[in-house]
Formats: C-alpha cells, structure tokens, sequence
C-alpha cells in the first residue's frame, strides 16, 4: 500500500527538507519560502555521528558549515535531489559522490559580498593601525600611553593591497582599498581578460604580490590548488612590515606556519577570521599565541567566522538557499548548481 503523498506526482507531495547543522529551531524563513512545499526539520548536528538515521528520507538538504557531507553521509540519502550549501564554499561536500546519486549540488555565491569585503579592511586596519595590539597591551601597564604602544605604522595611501582571489568578495575588497588610496594587485589565474581594467588593478603572479604588497587579503575557495598555499615559504617572501588578512578559509594558511612567522616578526601582523577547525582546540599554537598578554602582545587578531554576518546578509542566504530548494523541488532547474559535469 502507498503511504500518503506516495500516490501524487513526484512535485505535487508534502516533501522534507532537513537542515543538518548551525540553524535552531523555529526555521521561520525557510518554512516560509517552503510553505506548501516541504516540512522544514533542524537537527543543530555537529558530526557525521549526529545524522544517522536523521536524513534518509530527507528531499532536500540545507547545510552551513559545522558538518561535512562526505561520501558516507550522500549515501544515507535514499531520496534527496537537492543539497545546498548556505554559504559561497563547497570543501565541505563531496560534490563527486552526490552527482553519482544524481543529487544537485548548490551553493549561494552572491550573498554577503560587502559584509566580508567590510570585515576584511576591518581586520587590515586593526592590524596596520595596531587597535587591537595597543588595546591589549595597555590594559596590562597603561604604558607607553603615546604612539610607542602601535609602532611601526606605515601610511595607507602609500601602500600596496594585494588580493589573492579576485571574483565578487575579492573585487569588492579591491575597490574598498583603492577607496583607501592604495595601489592594488590581484592574483587569479581564472578571471576573464580586461576584468582588472574594469575594477583597476594590476594583476601580477602570486610571488610578484606576495613580494610587493603591504597587505596581503586571501579570497580563494578551498581547493587542492588552494589548500595551504600561504606557507612558511610564502610567509618568508611576504615584506617584513606585511599583514596577512584571511576571510577566505582557514586550510588556505598554513596556522602553524603562520604562529612561527609572527612570533619570529617574520611579518608584521595578522587578521583572521576562518580557522581549518572550528571552533579551534585550546592548544592549537596560533590560538596560544593569540591569547598571550604582557608588555608587547603580537599583533593578531581573530575572529569566530564571522565576516559574513549581519543580520540582512544572513537573511538573504537563507532566503536564497530555502529558493533553490524551492525551485528543485518544484521540478525546476536550479539557479547555482556546481556539480553539473558530475550529475547521473
């Protein structure tokens, strides 16, 4: 016998669509823009573990970033047609494995843009003017009460960003420092020709940028090329006086090498706002040398993956994402599906 719904074109029945991790319950938006369309279920999981049994009969997963959707997890899902990512990365999905089930992968590329670019000059200036750095060091002495507590400080205007990365956030963080009056270089090897005369920077190769610029701003995805591309060995070609900003994804750096760089003042500063864990151990070094105090506390600082955030762009995204749920389930094709050479 049918259960209910079974009888009713694919479209037509009550579907499930399950949010695996970050967002609690009542999920008021995305019941919202799935209203007649499918039962909306958080399960807030923060493991692999935490989904058995939970997503089996799930049409639709919506997934942020505390979980990863590995070939295990895909082949649990005994009808999803749709998995999107509420967010720009997709590391943390096994995009091969769900094409083999013939499940779409999508993504929300386009929320968020001027909330990271913003954070990212944020974390530049914090570092270049020493805010953070004077603000820890005087809460222990009140001494040197003068321009001693952030020296040096270079001048913004005569100095050079470069942007690893140059697609929507990179460009947005590009015309911000131009804004500044800052020479800009970008490195990317995969944008189209005549887009760096369109924004106005110079392009350059990766070595050129990393040996050039003051500031040095990550906006890459995560992938093999990617993966730890800012290591020991880039942080040494990296000027002495350089500030490494991070609002990409934390496997792109090289944390252990990054922690040797700044203790060593091998470069000047740091801004981060993505770890390769999250939340990070206790006993990672770069979380240690960030907590340490005293007279002359090293110039880093970190914040909790957060540079997305404010509350119309986290609207927006879940807007978006419960949409191309929406629109899959609804026999559509998908706005944003990234795994389409790989579909069976």
């Amino acid at each position: 016998m049918l259960a209910p719904d079974e009888d009713r074109p694919y479209h037509a029945r009550m579907h499930k669509v399950v949010i695996t991790d970050y967002l609690a319950p009542p999920a008021t938006i995305e019941q919202q823009e799935l209203a007649g369309i499918a039962t909306v279920e958080c399960l807030l999981a923060r493991s692999h573990d935490e989904l058995i049994g939970k997503i089996n009969d799930a049409d639709g997963l919506m997934v942020f970033h505390e979980v990863s959707i590995t070939r295990q997890v895909i082949d649990m899902l005994d009808r999803c047609r749709v998995l999107v990512r509420c967010g720009v990365g997709i590391d943390g999905v096994d995009v091969a494995a769900a094409g083999e089930r013939g499940i779409y992968v999508c993504n929300v590329p386009d929320y968020g843009v001027d909330e990271v670019a913003d954070h990212a000059i944020g974390l530049m200036l914090a570092c270049q003017r020493g805010l953070m750095l004077a603000d820890r060091r005087l809460r222990q002495t009140l001494s040197p009460w003068n321009y001693h507590a952030v020296e040096p400080v270079f001048r913004l205007s005569e100095a050079t960003m470069g942007i690893v990365g140059l697609g929507r956030i990179g460009t947005a963080t590009a015309l911000r420092a131009k804004a500044l009056k800052m020479r800009v270089l970008a490195c990317d090897p995969y944008i189209s020709a005549g887009v760096d005369k369109a924004v106005g920077v110079e392009m350059a190769d990766l070595d050129t940028l990393l040996a050039e610029s003051d500031v040095v701003s990550l906006h890459v995805p995560l992938t093999d090329e990617t993966r730890s591309m800012i290591d020991a060995g880039a942080l040494a070609r990296m000027k002495r006086r350089a500030i490494l900003v991070n609002t990409a994804r934390g496997a792109v750096v090289d944390t252990d090498a990054l922690t040797d760089a700044l203790r060593s003042k091998r470069i000047a500063g740091a801004g981060i706002d993505v770890l390769p864990a999250e939340p990070p151990e206790v006993s990672m070094p770069l979380i240690q040398l960030w907590r340490t105090s005293g007279d002359r506390p090293v110039n880093l600082v970190i914040t909790p993956h957060c540079a997305f955030y404010s509350e119309p762009s986290l609207v927006e995204m879940r807007v978006k994402a419960a949409r191309e749920i929406a629109r899959v389930l609804k026999g559509e094709p998908p706005r944003n599906c990234v795994n389409r050479e790989c579909l069976r």
